[in-house]
């Protein structure tokens, strides 16, 4: 039972789905600052309770629930409940989203979702589903289910994302100051620096931005930082070397806001990528590939059914939700890939 309380999260990516990225954890006292994501976020929530600040207050997802986040959209992210939460979660671009959007609804424009809960166990399984269909290198059922789930939310809680157009004056110069911290990031200038150069003042300034962005420059610079940080571990480049290069002084503060933001240590998360190049002409890599406590131990799991007793504790009052590794019941989703509005 003392195993069920350990945190580990495992970030990866799976060839056959491109623009996609996934995520399984299981958190207790992983407390995400305030970031914002270049895809969607489409978290399952299997047991426990996620409460995230999302617009103007705290939103709770619990088991059966689903935690969306449209793209760069800030948030935060911590447990509910001592017991924490366990989820998967998968990452669509874009380009992905639209594109099923284009195929399979009605939408018009730049699709997203209207809320940030949304309370549907069949798409949480469908969710889970996508991450066992990738373990066990089912491509064709991993796309498959990824459509199924992204249209059946896009029906349930879909809409159209207004355009960002940068009308007042106060948000062109936010926008002029995030264009100098994109281009200066490794060796940024102070508020006061910033403000001069820009011919405003520095609370000002702050006020802009925040407005603007969602968060003050300080906290948008970090969140700058780890994305580009992660596409320089996505093209292979070394944790120490990437945390220079982005601005950070040393690889251990590189590693606090990375796992802070994405979840994961940044070696943890370069050597999934690297799993996933070496698929390319090794099919038999390993599925069962977890990080507990940033340690990574690997596992090929036998897929049947969980016992209760394996199962982790489960808040009274709460609903069933799926258990990584346990096969489709009978008239599950996979059963019936071709009705998403069921």
């Amino acid at each position: 039972m003392a195993e069920t309380r350990k945190e580990r999260a495992r970030h990866w990516r799976y060839e056959e789905l491109p623009g996609v990225d996934l995520l399984r954890a299981r958190y207790i006292r992983k407390s995400f600052v305030r970031h914002t994501h270049e895809h969607f976020v489409i978290a399952a929530i299997a047991d426990g309770v996620e409460v995230f600040h999302h617009g103007s207050g705290d939103q709770y997802a619990g088991a059966g629930a689903l935690a969306l986040v449209n793209p760069d959209t800030p948030h935060t992210g911590r447990a509910g409940v001592p017991e924490g939460w366990q989820y998967g979660a998968v990452y669509p671009s874009p380009d992905v989203v639209a594109a099923i959007a284009a195929e399979t609804t009605t939408l018009r424009g730049t699709p997203g979702f209207v809320t940030p809960v949304l309370d549907d166990p069949y798409t949480v399984r469908l969710v889970h589903q996508v991450l066992r269909a990738t373990d066990e290198g089912n491509a064709l059922a991993a796309d498959t289910l990824l459509r199924v789930a992204v249209t059946r939310l896009l029906r349930l809680n879909g809409g159209t994302l207004p355009r960002r157009e940068v009308r007042t004056a106060g948000a062109r110069t936010a926008a002029r100051a995030r264009a100098v911290l994109e281009e200066r990031m490794a060796a940024p200038p102070t508020l006061e620096q910033l403000a001069a150069d820009l011919g405003t003042s520095p609370f000002a300034l702050l006020r802009a931005f925040r407005d603007t962005y969602g968060m003050p420059p300080h906290t948008w610079l970090t969140d700058a930082r780890v994305r580009r940080a992660r596409l320089l571990l996505d093209a292979g480049t070394a944790p120490s070397e990437a945390a220079v290069t982005v601005g950070f002084t040393d690889q251990p503060h590189l590693n606090r806001h990375f796992s802070r933001i994405v979840g994961v240590p940044p070696g943890a998360y370069q050597r999934e990528r690297k799993n996933v190049q070496d698929a390319r002409g090794d099919r038999s890599v390993a599925s069962g590939v977890w990080q507990w406590n940033g340690q990574q131990s690997t596992n090929t799991r036998t897929y049947g059914p969980v016992p209760e007793t394996a199962r982790p504790p489960r808040a009274e009052g709460s609903r069933t939700a799926p258990w990584y590794g346990t096969p489709s019941a009978s008239g599950s989703p996979s059963d019936s890939p071709g009705s998403p509005s069921a």
